[in-house]
């Protein structure tokens, strides 16, 4: 799904309605997938009764839609009309044709009606206002918002294109906005729900297909994909019924140290649990005897080591036993002594004269030097700060997939992280053009951005991921499915929202997010997959 500012959405309706796609047909088709949404999640035999928040505009008109549907399909149904429609609207009228029931609207704040259907329902849609909505809220449609605020153990709410009462370019939020379990956004995403402010009143986003043809001229100006579980599923690799470990890659996972033995073991994890074949862990062997029983399913490549961390002769010894690797994570649980940097300078080939171990960059494709041939990377953590001190570091790595956090990226681009923060897609597109490689900038909205110009963005915050270890997991998700054969940016895109939706699940079922510790999203990792249909 895209992300889209009102006025580009606009254009995209406008050019639609101009090449036959009419404004009621949107209508209906977005209804229709709304309804469907709902109707997949949330029915059952003993939860169908749903209840509509009906505004006078275009989201009030694709509740109703959605209503009636939904009646057909078995809910009991109740609308509620916040604001009037206009006498004879075809679509209440079609509404009430189908079989649904209209409640009688309150007044000077007393809403009875519309408080016993709220108590009486399972799932709430919010139709009021859509994305034309500006601030504040006119006194009648608080008053209905604030009454509702008050009512316990209200229903799901599911908001319609948005909460009502979001701006949908600057992400400002009305005090009244329900807040949703679900967004379920027409065609596109609009900017500002993934605002700070507003992005908390979104709960999980999704966007339904309302026909717009893919060729419109506006959607060229949209080009930031927001991940949703359509795509990500999209992106899993086929697993085939024939299929050997051989078939799924492996994965040379070159992590931690004396003081970081932990961060080997998650990205090891990690790479399993999104389906590599075969993952070969290569630590310093001081630190074997603490990781060998924990983690069966790796194979140990133990590389000597200065006082437990990394040195330039375990680099020789990864550099001679990477056949049939397809991927090579570097970084987790390093450090950052002069032993390790030099680890990483023999791996790269810093002799000063070029790359002696991994790739050239010959016309912005890679080309294998004739020495040693690396894999395709990924890099993380420590790792990251060490590349920042070596000389034109991005001319030595080939291509790879760079995960810094907004630290990481300060200490990689000379920037302030304040700076970094106050506009991050723009930055981590700068930075991934200039130095060739797929950089995923780590944080709240993870942006993923491509040397040519791609880009998403992962439609999630949660604290439960502020833990240490959780980029370790990331890193090795990653990895594990570039070993796979998926593209890196796809790859990148797709560990990074199931990583997100990890850290949702395991608060759901730790019971908060504070609890939450980096295991527990690889725990979570297969319900993810599973629930995308992996």
């Amino acid at each position: 799904m895209r992300l889209v500012t009102v006025h580009q959405m606009r254009e995209l309706e406008s050019q639609a309605d101009k090449n036959g796609l009419t404004y009621e047909r949107m209508m209906a088709n977005a209804g229709l997938e709304t309804a469907r949404a709902v109707h997949q999640r949330y029915f059952s035999r003993q939860s169908h009764r749903v209840i509509g928040l009906i505004g006078s505009g275009n989201n009030g008109g694709d509740t109703l839609v959605a209503l009636a549907h939904l009646v057909a399909w078995g809910w009991h149904t109740q609308a509620y009309l916040v604001k009037e429609r206009g006498k004879n609207d075809a679509l209440t009228e079609a509404y009430l044709k189908a079989g649904g029931k209209l409640l009688p609207a309150g007044e000077g704040g007393d809403f009875p009606a519309l408080r016993e259907g709220i108590i009486e329902s399972d799932v709430l849609l919010d139709g009021i206002l859509g994305t034309g909505a500006k601030l504040p809220l006119k006194k009648e449609i608080q008053d209905v918002l604030a009454c509702i605020l008050t009512i316990p153990d209200k229903p799901v709410v599911i908001a319609v294109d948005c909460p009502s009462g979001v701006d949908c370019d600057s992400g400002e939020a009305a005090p009244e906005c329900l807040p949703a379990e679900l967004t379920i956004c027409m065609a596109a995403v609009k900017q500002g729900l993934l605002r700070q402010s507003a992005l908390k009143l979104c709960g999980e986003i999704l966007a339904v297909d309302i026909g717009l043809p893919g060729n419109l001229p506006a959607w060229q100006e949209a080009g930031t994909e927001v991940v949703d579980a359509n795509l990500a599923a999209a992106w899993l690799p086929d697993r085939p019924a024939d299929s050997h470990k051989g078939t799924f890659g492996t994965c040379l996972i070159a992590a931690g140290s004396i003081n970081y033995c932990g961060a080997a073991l998650l990205a090891s994890q990690a790479a399993y649990r999104v389906g590599a074949g075969l993952v070969r862990t290569a630590i310093p062997g001081a630190i074997y005897d603490a990781l060998a029983g924990s983690l069966p399913e790796t194979t140990w490549l133990i590389l000597p080591h200065t006082l437990g961390v990394l040195n330039a002769e375990g680099a020789r010894i990864v550099g001679q036993n990477l056949e049939r690797v397809s991927c090579m994570l570097l970084g987790p649980g390093w450090g950052l002594e002069e032993e390790t940097l030099a680890f990483l300078k023999q791996l790269f080939g810093d002799s000063g004269a070029g790359n002696q171990m991994g790739f050239d960059m010959v016309q912005g494709k890679r080309a294998r030097n004739e020495s040693v041939n690396l894999p395709h990377l990924v890099i993380d953590a420590d790792a990251l700060k060490l590349l920042a001190r070596i000389d034109h570091w991005e001319k030595k790595i080939g291509f790879a997939v760079l995960t810094p956090h907004p630290g990481e990226m300060a200490v990689l681009t000379g920037l302030p992280v304040e700076k970094i923060q106050a506009d991050r897609e723009k930055i981590a597109c700068e930075y991934a053009a200039k130095w060739g490689q797929v950089v995923v900038l780590k944080g709240a909205l993870t942006i993923i951005a491509a040397p040519d110009g791609r880009r998403a963005l992962i439609p999630v915050a949660n604290s439960a991921l502020a833990k240490a270890g959780t980029g370790d997991v990331l890193a090795g998700m990653i990895t594990g499915y570039v070993a796979q054969g998926v593209e890196a940016f796809n790859a990148a895109a797709l560990a990074a929202w199931l990583h997100a939706r990890a850290g949702v699940a395991a608060a759901r079922r730790i019971g908060t997010p504070a609890a939450v510790a980096a295991g527990d999203l690889i725990a979570a990792i297969p319900l993810v997959i599973k629930q995308i249909g992996g």
